[in-house]
């Protein structure tokens, strides 16, 4: 197979090559030049939002296209467009942001849409940004030929957002840790790998339309997620589990302040409660959380900890004086 990805270089994208590269399919990657690409790939360089951005993609003929996008989707309307004609499937890497606020628990891919989205608009929001890339695509490719990736919360190695390296990080350090809780609360979250994998698969089998991709509920919880960072850093850290109104009470927030965690409710139904019946019935399979983390503890480690960060992403994760109050009152 021929894959054409665009980006290739960092967290999803990667991943894709990566995965891809074990296929031994012939893969090329078009992205700016600011990271380094994975070895054995063709690289093409281009902006695709600076004037002529794309004359690299000018010629050349490819089986499936793989795109990460996350701004203003013009920019995925005239790639695509450009490229129509010349692959065979478009598959969009979108998100469950897509979905119209707030997505009811366990929303299947049916769901009502956020309005205002366009295929030709310029960057807004990233809800309406992500669902005008999924209007563009289709608007090129046709239905038939797109495949609508509707991720949930990403971790795993390459990660460049820095939620589950906040929290490996953390944990190595030792000593006494906030952990939000409650220990049971289910979690659910897509390996970077298995969406890779799984997003292969769908192409190479012409799957079409959108698909929730986000592992199934009950997958995983708080508790083995931190208890997993705990064993595979080898530190001494006390998990010391807090319920949501203490960690309310003392001002810290959800998601951003203590990554992946959102206490029940309109949120947690949004990032946490997914129907991912139809991925599954296609294929997914999503591997245990104790090799995600332990494999992304591996990759953090070779970089001397040290992960990646997107510069569009503000950094995460509790201050000093933030866990200071939270473990006043543990």
């Amino acid at each position: 197979m021929r894959l054409l990805i665009l980006g290739g270089t960092e967290f999803v994208g990667r991943a894709v090559a990566e995965a891809a590269l074990r296929r031994d399919w012939e893969v090329t990657v078009f992205h700016r030049g600011r990271h380094e690409a994975p070895a054995g790939v063709r690289v093409l360089h281009g902006d695709r939002v600076a004037p002529g951005g794309l004359k690299a993609l000018a010629e050349g003929e490819w089986d499936i296209v793989v795109d990460t996008w996350s701004a203003a989707p013009s920019a995925v309307q005239e790639t695509a467009r450009l490229l129509a004609d010349r692959v065979g499937r478009y598959a969009y890497v979108s998100s469950r942001s897509v979905y119209a606020w707030p997505p009811a628990a366990g929303l299947d891919e049916n769901g009502p849409l956020v309005a205002g989205a366009a295929a030709g608009a310029e960057a807004t929001d990233y809800a309406r940004d992500k669902r005008g890339g999924e209007l563009a695509v289709t608007e090129a490719f046709g239905p038939e030929r797109s495949l609508l990736v509707r991720a949930g919360l990403i971790i795993g190695p390459w990660e460049n957002v820095g939620r589950l390296p906040w929290w490996l990080n953390r944990v190595a350090r030792g000593g006494p840790v906030p952990a939000p809780g409650p220990r049971d609360l289910p979690v659910q979250y897509v390996d970077v790998r298995d969406l890779a994998q799984w997003t292969l698969d769908a192409s190479e089998q012409g799957l079409a339309g959108p698909y929730n991709l986000v592992s199934p509920p009950g997958h995983t919880t708080m508790g083995e997620l931190l208890e997993s960072c705990v064993r595979v850093t080898g530190s001494d850290a006390e998990l010391r589990w807090l319920d949501a109104e203490t960690i309310a009470a003392a001002g810290v927030e959800p998601w951003t302040d203590l990554p992946v965690w959102i206490p029940r409710g309109e949120l947690y139904d949004a990032i946490h409660d997914a129907d991912v019946s139809k991925a599954l019935a296609a294929g997914l399979r999503c591997r245990p959380v104790q090799e995600t983390v332990a494999d992304t503890w591996a990759w953090l480690s070779g970089l001397g900890g040290s992960a990646p960060q997107r510069t569009d992403r503000s950094p995460v994760g509790l201050s000093p004086d933030q866990e200071s109050a939270l473990l006043a009152r543990s």
